[in-house]
């Protein structure tokens, strides 16, 4: 184990109206940071253990989102998702038994039916991969847990350290990635340095400047990800 998951990030052209919607939908409170972003901070709908930062960026989302949540509904519909304003792109069909929305940036997101034993709210995190599990044993082998998975479908870590929900999944998808992810996770680095994610297989993007105090890197398939050393601030 390298590092500790830290939190989520979202890019936005509109940080506010993203982070109200996020606020409301995981019933958790909205912070303005006073430079333009805001923090979705834990609720009681499941939002998880840690924030979920919402960053302003000029660029509008272009491109497939890559990396999404799954959330579980409190009833049989997407109904209070859809008057918070998210949009419908898919209800369940022969393919599928969940729906597919988008929130107010575009980003989409899947809504699965209440089912008994298990509380509403996000429950994992999906990414695209080109090769499944070997994104699953990568990411394992950062933040610990262990992997299931399927010959050919998806491959999950669970109980990665850190990790507020139940899987962080690796979906995989013919195309690969061709732009930045609108949706990033942190990490909180066990040493001072990246060293050990780069001796891994991680590329290094942007190290510590005046402007920012963490390390930018991509995973092995150029999924980007911040990395907090023990001194480092957000």
């Amino acid at each position: 184990m390298i590092a500790r998951f830290k939190d989520l990030c979202l890019d936005a052209t509109d940080p506010y109206a993203l982070g109200a919607f996020w606020a409301r939908v995981l019933d958790g409170e909205l912070a303005d940071l006073g430079d333009g972003d805001v923090r979705v901070d834990p609720g009681t709908a499941g939002a998880g253990a840690e924030s979920i930062w919402v960053n302003a960026v000029p660029e509008p989302r272009t491109g497939k989102t890559r990396v999404h949540l799954d959330l579980r509904l409190a009833g049989a519909g997407p109904d209070v998702l859809l008057a918070a304003g998210a949009r419908l792109v898919r209800e369940p069909d022969s393919e599928i038994d969940w729906w597919v929305l988008a929130d107010p940036d575009g980003n989409l997101f899947c809504a699965f039916a209440a089912r008994e034993g298990q509380p509403p709210g996000p429950f994992e995190l999906v990414v695209d991969a080109a090769d499944a599990a070997g994104q699953a044993a990568w990411w394992a082998g950062v933040l610990g847990g262990r992997i299931e998975a399927s010959e050919k479908g998806p491959a999950s870590v669970v109980g990665g350290a850190g990790f507020p929900w139940d899987f962080l999944v690796f979906d995989p998808v013919p195309e690969r990635k061709t732009v930045k992810n609108r949706m990033h996770w942190d990490v909180d680095l066990l040493e001072p340095t990246p060293a050990a994610l780069i001796r891994a297989g991680a590329t290094l993007l942007r190290e510590p400047d005046t402007e920012i105090g963490w390390w930018i890197l991509a995973d092995p398939e150029g999924n980007e990800f911040c990395a907090f050393g023990p001194d480092s601030n957000q």
